[in-house]
């Protein structure tokens, strides 16, 4: 673990459930190198934690607010975490 290796834990909220946000959320999170997972909240929003170095979660980051060709995104709260281990990313149910 580098010292910009950070954990962080994302909300998004809009239209981000029934259009491939998770699994899209997935591949881009792979393509960047990171660890963690991503799942549907009850109250509609899409929840992820994301495990990595600083500038690929600032990639991430900038990715959510755009998401999936159907998905709008009206908000996206980040919150730094501890750091965990994970291996690689996974969709949660």
């Amino acid at each position: 673990m580098t010292q910009t290796t950070q954990c962080v834990h994302f909300c998004v909220r809009g239209q981000v459930q029934g259009v491939f946000y998770r699994a899209s959320t997935e591949a881009t999170a792979r393509r960047l190198g990171l660890s963690g997972w991503v799942r549907n909240a009850e109250d509609g929003e899409v929840e992820l934690v994301a495990c990595g170095p600083a500038a690929r979660l600032d990639e991430l980051e900038k990715w959510l607010w755009r998401g999936p060709a159907n998905a709008q995104v009206t908000r996206v709260v980040r919150t730094p975490l501890p750091f965990q281990h994970f291996q690689g990313f996974e969709i949660r149910h």
